[in-house]
């Protein structure tokens, strides 16, 4: 049994160095590569007698939408705008902007050479190639019918462009310090008393939300033997094993920007402890009077606050209440991240490495289309859908948390009971 498992990983490796190193263009692939080679002849020779009027911006697929539709046959980009209304006009134009945007981070980046694959596409291609492979729910043959490139090209090209985004986290996913954080920071709650500030006595603003969502991928190679199960008991131990997900920490912003990202393996998951100790490490991360929020199952400090467990009072009702109203946040910018990237529902990748690269990429681009305005509107009724996860457990609780949250929770009853709503 080892020995048939050992021999089918150094079968999978062997296939994947011969994919990264010997690629052969195919017959189709040459006259793909000499069509265009006159097609870009030609448009040099229009430009030059068009030189005073610009050329018409190109305008992309709706990939950016979360109900993305493939277009046709060998042509990934949309014919015309013939009959669409004026605010169709404008979103398929922040399309562009957006794509335009990718490839320009791309062009200054110097984390690395060329993009791979060896049937060179235009960077504006790449992109869109690579953003329908996390857009669309689509496999790699498809792809390649669209996009008329050899399917062993596509998934090259597609895992250069993720590890290249991948490299811009810390510029894209970044901590929020001096002015930025003050400008991110919005207030615990809207209940006020008057002499809360006579007192010295007054509410935390919050900086973010402090959660996780659990991304499905294939089991890597070697780290399950169901030969020996019966189809039911194989179906229970896959569900079960706590490597057939990857867990995805997040802190989010009001807006829904992720201003902190981890990914580990489903069994490397310390729900938020290695934040916690940077943050106790760090006290100049948070500004004064401030914290981040988050559900059960983190761990209770100065810095985070979490829920009451057990049996609550009213003031514990109050503040829980309130927590949960926050949460939504969070929520609100997992269900976007999954609804604009479906690749994320199932990662069909048994590589961590490769598939902890493709979340990265996702929570990069999820960040620079909210920069670039490209805010995803979802379904009112797909919100309140969530992702069935395990129970959570109560997170260690210090003192200094115990102490701020009960100060809080006090606070906010007063208002309660001082008739402010």
């Amino acid at each position: 049994m080892d020995f048939r498992q050992h021999a089918a990983s150094a079968g999978r490796v062997v296939l994947d160095v011969m994919e990264r190193e010997w690629q052969p263009l195919s017959a189709g692939e040459l006259e793909l590569r000499l069509d265009q080679a006159v097609e870009e002849i030609l448009e040099a020779e229009l430009l030059r007698r068009l030189e005073a009027q610009p050329p018409s911006p190109a305008v992309y697929p709706r990939l950016l939408r979360g109900n993305p539709s493939p277009g046709p046959r060998g042509s990934p980009t949309v014919a015309g705008l013939t009959g669409a209304t004026a605010s169709e006009n404008q979103q398929e134009t922040a399309d562009s902007e957006a794509v335009t945007y990718i490839s320009e981070l791309l062009q200054s980046s110097t984390s690395g050479a060329r993009l791979a694959g060896r049937a060179r596409l235009s960077l504006s291609r790449t992109v869109l190639l690579s953003l329908s492979l996390l857009s669309e729910r689509v496999s790699y043959r498809s792809v390649s019918r669209r996009f008329q490139l050899e399917k062993g090209n596509i998934h090259r090209i597609f895992f250069s462009f993720c590890e290249r985004i991948s490299t811009l986290t810390d510029e894209q996913i970044r901590w929020p310090l001096g002015e930025e954080a003050a400008e991110a920071l919005f207030p615990f709650s809207d209940l006020l008393v008057e002499n809360q500030l006579d007192e010295g006595r007054v509410l935390p603003q919050v900086l973010g939300v402090l959660g996780h969502t659990q991304i499905p991928i294939r089991l890597p190679a070697g780290n399950h033997d169901l030969d020996r199960l019966g189809p039911a008991e194989e179906r229970l131990k896959m569900a079960a094993h706590p490597d057939r997900w990857l867990h995805l920490e997040l802190v989010c912003s009001r807006r829904g920007q992720f201003l902190h990202c981890r990914v580990s393996n489903g069994s490397d998951s310390d729900r938020g402890q290695t934040l916690t100790d940077r943050l106790k490490q760090n006290p100049q991360l948070m500004p004064p009077g401030s914290c981040l929020v988050a559900r059960t199952g983190y761990p209770l400090s100065e810095r985070i606050l979490t829920p009451y467990t057990g049996s609550c009072g009213p003031k514990q009702e109050v503040f829980n209440r309130i927590l949960a109203e926050h949460c939504r946040i969070l929520d609100r910018a997992v269900d976007g991240l999954k609804a604009r990237f479906k690749r994320l529902s199932y990662l069909d990748i048994g590589n961590y490495d490769r598939a902890r690269t493709v979340v990265l990429t996702a929570c990069v681009l999820h960040n620079v289309f909210l920069r670039t305005g490209q805010e995803l509107r979802l379904d009112p009724e797909m919100e309140n859908i969530r992702t069935a996860e395990e129970e959570e457990e109560d997170g260690e609780e210090d003192e200094d948390g115990v102490q701020r949250r009960d100060a809080v929770s006090d606070l906010l009853l007063r208002n309660i009971k001082s008739g402010i709503t």
